[in-house]
């Protein structure tokens, strides 16, 4: 008997979303970093285990929205709620309770959503008895299915996390074939490996006015050589210079970086070429948020 549940991961942003599915999965398939509103759209992973599939969607954090990307994202939150079997919430281990994560306790109500509480960064609480009163907290929240601490950066409690959630899958046929990792186009991911080192080695506002698109990617005949052509896009003349550099040093940089972990990924040798291209605004733009495929 195959089971099947279809789960989205949600929260704020920088709680760690993006890692725990990575770790799940065993594969990076979502671009990780310290800043906030790092993934933009859903993301979706698949991971098989022998009878059961579970199939993850990793959302945007749900935040207030200050433009009309922003205005995407949030929506892309609200509709994978609204279309899984399961929500996967995650939160920090200690402080008060977003504004925005008390909206999504709401939903969750109006929904009747089925819901895993994880704890997430536990590693980072000075005294442990801190987690027992936070675990007892939020409890009072909402009727959750199970409450896993976890560190995503550590690895602790993974698979005591996928236990509690492979019991959330019912008798179905499964979706994907068993080797399905994610539903992410290569050209996606491979946009998404440059914007996490920017987002990594860039400061202030200036990774989240960035947007990468792939103008060519294609396999050398004859050859285990991938040519990937990549254009990097600002909102100011300003940003540009600083992405790219003095004497093309950062530009340098964020490419070896992105080749390497792209070789990782592809499994074979990537010939990275990048560009650098302003676009004024492009983040309240509908035609252009559009074309990145961030709608």
């Amino acid at each position: 008997m195959t089971r099947t549940a279809f789960i989205a991961i949600v929260g704020c942003p920088n709680v760690g979303k993006s890692s725990i599915l990575n770790r799940l999965l065993g594969q990076k398939v979502a671009i990780v970093s310290k800043k906030p509103q790092t993934t933009r759209t859903k993301i979706m992973g698949v991971l098989t285990k022998g009878e059961t599939q579970l199939v993850f969607t990793d959302t945007p954090g749900f935040h207030r929205p200050r433009n009309k990307l922003g205005e995407k994202m949030i929506k892309a939150v609200a509709d994978s709620i609204s279309g899984v079997d399961a929500c996967m919430f995650v939160v920090e281990p200690a402080g008060e309770l977003r504004p925005a994560e008390l909206e999504l306790i709401a939903r969750f109500k109006k929904e009747k959503m089925p819901v895993v509480l994880v704890i997430n960064k536990v590693d980072t609480l000075a005294k442990k008895e801190m987690l027992m009163e936070r675990i007892l907290s939020l409890s009072k929240l909402y009727d959750f299915e199970a409450v896993v601490p976890t560190s995503a950066v550590k690895g602790d409690n993974i698979d005591s996390l996928y236990v509690e959630l492979e019991k959330l899958a019912f008798e179905s046929e499964h979706f994907f074939p068993e080797d399905t990792l994610t539903d992410q186009p290569e050209r996606v991911i491979a946009a998404e490996i440059i914007r996490e080192k920017l987002l990594r080695l860039l400061d202030k506002e200036v990774p989240h006015g960035i947007a990468v698109g792939i103008e060519k990617m294609s396999e050398r005949e004859g050859s285990d050589i991938m040519d990937i052509d990549a254009v990097i896009y600002c909102e100011r003349e300003s940003h540009k210079g600083i992405i790219i550099g003095k004497g093309g040093e950062m530009l340098k940089i964020v490419s070896t970086r992105a080749r390497q972990d792209m070789e990782r990924f592809f499994m074979c040798r990537i010939n990275l070429q990048c560009w650098v291209k302003v676009k004024e605004d492009w983040r309240n733009r509908e035609g252009i948020i559009h074309n990145f495929g961030l709608d």
